[in-house]
């Protein structure tokens, strides 16, 4: 083969590689779009979107796109929104325990249970809109300056979104007074925090 053959189908290779944005997913028994927006690194409303589903309805051998972390990036005023976050909850806990704070974010934006947006989650409310999901919107420290390694979190979580297991609370155990959480499966401990699903 003369090397203008060779040359001509590698661009043809090269090409049809970038004009694909995605990889496809083959799904198997006990799947669900939860499930797998966590496994891939992504969320639900993103892999709804990129398969053009009207619900959350998907059967075992079913192909999907899973859509390209630029699909789902997170805009500068989430990143400081959660920054802000992990300072107020975070701030004197071990650096693993930032990104674990920022972790819970996107696994509740992934999570059915919970709102699809990054403001969503951190403003959520409960009992009526008088008690927020995150006590630093109570008292006010959510509105303290995040430091570099808070902002770093961030980002930290952004790259590790789905390779988690799956934490969607935080706790601690010194001073929570919720009996409830205490039910949760705990997921790992660091520092003064417990995570749990």
């Amino acid at each position: 083969m003369k090397l203008k053959s060779i040359m001509a189908t590698m661009v043809l290779g090269i090409a049809l590689l970038s004009a694909s944005p995605a990889f496809a997913y083959t799904v198997k028994s006990g799947d669900t779009l939860y499930k797998i927006s966590q496994a891939q690194g992504t969320t639900v409303d993103a892999l709804k979107k990129a398969n053009s589903l009207t619900s959350d309805t998907i059967r075992v051998g079913q192909n999907l796109a899973i859509p390209s972390a630029s699909s789902t990036t997170v805009s500068a005023s989430d990143k400081l929104l959660m920054a802000k976050l992990v300072h107020a909850e975070a701030n004197g806990e071990p650096y693993a325990g930032k990104v674990a704070v920022a972790t819970v974010v996107f696994n509740r934006v992934a999570s059915p249970d919970f709102p699809n947006t990054i403001h969503g989650v951190i403003y959520e409310t409960y009992s009526n809109g008088k008690i927020y999901a995150f006590t630093p919107i109570q008292n006010g420290t959510i509105n303290n300056t995040p430091d570099a390694s808070d902002k770093q979190a961030v980002e930290d979580a952004i790259a590790f979104r789905g390779k988690g297991n799956g934490s969607l609370f935080y706790y601690n155990p010194k001073t929570s007074t919720s009996k409830w959480i205490l039910s949760r499966k705990v997921t790992v401990v660091i520092g003064h925090h417990t995570f749990a699903k």
